[in-house]
């Protein structure tokens, strides 16, 4: 029989919400009612100024976040999480705990296995990124601390 592909949905909410910094920018003004432009910059290092204008513009077209513009000198730009936007607010959470544990489980196998040093060849020591050794080679598909 012939069925129609079922297309994933997922990729429907990674196309809203998939950027490097798009999570970072929720995650900001889910904690604040609202925020203005250089508070948002402020609060996300390394982000310029060109990036998070049209991260927040992209959020803004999806109705994602709102943007209040104050008719003042100099102008006082605010933006905040719609209701729509903050349906997104479970998915976020469940997101930012699972990296929370996955870091840590991470963080415990690096100190089983520390990084070794190696020679380079112009005599120079250098570390090598630690490496998560057995993560990967579980025999459950998730530690039992994932469980709760």
């Amino acid at each position: 029989m012939n069925q129609p592909e079922e297309r994933c949905l997922v990729n429907s909410t990674l196309d809203i919400i998939s950027g490097k910094w798009k999570m970072m920018i929720l995650f900001q003004l889910m904690s604040e009612s609202t925020l203005r432009f250089s508070e948002l910059k402020k609060r996300i290092p390394g982000i310029t100024q060109r990036v998070l204008t049209k991260q927040l513009r992209e959020l803004e077209q999806e109705d994602i976040i709102e943007r209040r513009i104050y008719p003042e000198i100099p102008p006082r730009v605010e933006y905040s999480v719609t209701e729509y936007g903050r349906t997104l607010q479970p998915i976020l959470t469940l997101l930012h705990e699972w990296g929370s544990r996955i870091s840590s489980a991470r963080d415990s196998a690096i100190q089983l296995n520390p990084s070794r040093l190696k020679r380079k060849a112009a005599g120079g020591m250098k570390a090598e990124r630690p490496v998560a050794r057995g993560i990967g080679n579980l025999t459950k598909p998730y530690p039992d601390s994932f469980v709760k």
